[in-house]
């Protein structure tokens, strides 16, 4: 098409369309991408960034405790909610004009306005029709809260950055990553904590050692984890939020914090108009490599709800680039992609839990350490560390590596090295270690934990007998 206003319209301006934008300008095509909100997206305006200062805010009370038995004497500390929120914001501004420069640094049309599909080579943004030879949907994903009486007194992530003050009675209502470091954060700040979960632990989806073990530190930490358990309703009383939950208890909190999932930001966008198709939540439908079943039509990022990850996007733009402009075709690879949780203490994960691993290659060796951090040897905090690996029994590859504790999303990150390369558990072992950290566990452990016991019959019979 030679009769298009750009090579390729990009909306929202996230990782992921910034990122794969820039890479096709790079490559010479005429580049357009639309923004209703700021440039950035998620991570860097409403997700990973902000929250990541807030948790290095939150840890600061147990920091200046543990260095009297280091020696130190500090006299008496004050917390200012008003100045770490004004010091946030001038830090996600900052990125936020850094956004904008690099696109304009890359020859990409940068359009403030909200857009929407026209048809499968037409947007409307902001009134005015623009046309492209591609389309991509870079939208993100937005918070979700259910329908209960009372649920507009409650908030999400979203509005936890820009709160006026920091609320003392604080509820947060999920399981998941965002519930953990929401309530690590008020809790380090100095709230009181109650979290609420309807499942039987929290971090679904991951390691069950981890799991568990997460949530035996987290309540060491102050915070009320209420598991099973779940909002009936919301009633605000005067400048209070009154709670009950669906067992008849009841709570009296300044602040309701929902984060029990996010969806896709696709509505009202005009994709069916267009003939994309649309899956569970609204995720776009994409093959490999991140084609609709509209020719010209791609998806990354959240909006496709593959992999709902920062780096995973950025990876996703980049083969959307080499792919469409580069003349150089490759799909992202969505296995063995590492993760963390701030929480507190953190975790870090890469690879296949017991569960999966024992599911897809039955016979796994287990390697565990449960120990109190040397830090802590001093301190007297009662924090442990949980490092595990899960090894095919029959190749020794090591399928996958988790960790509870001081500093485990930086150490995973270069262990997800090795779980990625297909590494074994002897190369491992032979991998000498640094010493005295935690990190050096993942290289020391030899003894295999036991394998677990066959489940017994219920019925009381003998076996084959039932």
């Amino acid at each position: 098409m030679s009769d298009v206003d750009f090579d390729l319209f990009v909306i929202g301006a996230g990782s992921a369309g910034v990122r794969a934008s820039r890479m096709s300008a790079a490559y010479g095509a005429k580049v357009a991408i639309a923004e209703e909100s700021r440039v950035g997206g998620t991570c860097v305006i409403r997700g990973c960034v902000p929250k990541k200062l807030l948790v290095y805010a939150s840890h600061f009370h147990e920091d200046f405790a543990d260095a009297a038995n280091y020696g130190w004497t500090i006299g008496e500390a004050h917390f200012d909610w008003a100045t770490l929120i004004a010091n946030k914001d001038r830090e996600i501004d900052r990125l936020n004009g850094i956004y904008k420069k690099l696109l304009a640094g890359s020859d990409v049309t940068l359009m403030e306005q909200r857009a929407t599909l026209v048809d499968r080579h037409t947007v409307d943004v902001g009134g005015r029709k623009v046309t492209a030879k591609h389309i991509l949907i870079a939208c993100g994903g937005w918070p979700e809260k259910p329908d209960l009486p009372g649920i507009e007194h409650a908030i999400t992530s979203n509005e936890a950055f820009h709160l006026p003050d920091l609320p003392h009675r604080v509820i947060v209502v999920g399981g998941g990553y965002i519930a953990l470091e929401f309530a690590g954060i008020f809790a380090g700040l100095g709230a009181q904590v109650t979290q609420l979960y309807r499942g039987a632990q929290v971090l679904r989806g991951f390691d069950d050692d981890v799991r568990h073990f997460v949530a035996r530190e987290v309540v060491k930490k102050g915070i009320n984890l209420r598991l099973n358990s779940d909002i009936d309703k919301i009633e605000k009383r005067g400048g209070e939020l009154h709670v009950t939950l669906q067992d008849g208890t009841t709570f009296v909190a300044d602040c309701v914090l929902y984060a029990t999932g996010r969806r896709p930001k696709t509505r009202s966008l005009g994709l069916e108009q267009a003939g994309v198709e649309l899956g569970e939540l609204g995720a776009v439908k994409v093959d490999a490599y991140s084609r609709t079943n509209i020719e010209n039509i791609y998806a990354i990022g959240d909006c496709t709800n593959r992999v709902n990850l920062t780096p995973v996007a950025i990876k996703e733009g980049m083969a959307f680039a080499d792919t469409v402009f580069g003349d150089k075709p490759w799909a992202m690879d969505h296995k063995t992609i590492a993760s963390a949780v701030f929480s507190q203490p953190p975790v870090g994960s890469v690879g296949l839990s017991e569960a999966n691993a024992r599911k897809q290659y039955g016979a796994v060796d287990i390697y565990k350490a449960d120990f109190k951090p040397l830090k802590h040897t001093l301190s007297g905090r009662d924090e442990r560390t949980l490092m595990k690996l899960v090894v095919d029994r029959a190749s020794q590859v090591v399928l996958g590596a988790h960790m509870v504790g001081l500093d485990a999303p930086e150490i995973i990150q270069a262990v997800a090295i090795a779980v990625k390369m297909g590494a074994t558990k002897a190369q491992f072992d032979q991998t000498i270690a640094v010493h005295p950290t935690a990190a050096e566990e993942f290289v020391t452990m030899r003894v295999k934990e036991p394998d677990p016991e066959p489940p017994q019959p219920e019925s009381g019979l003998q076996p084959g007998l039932a």
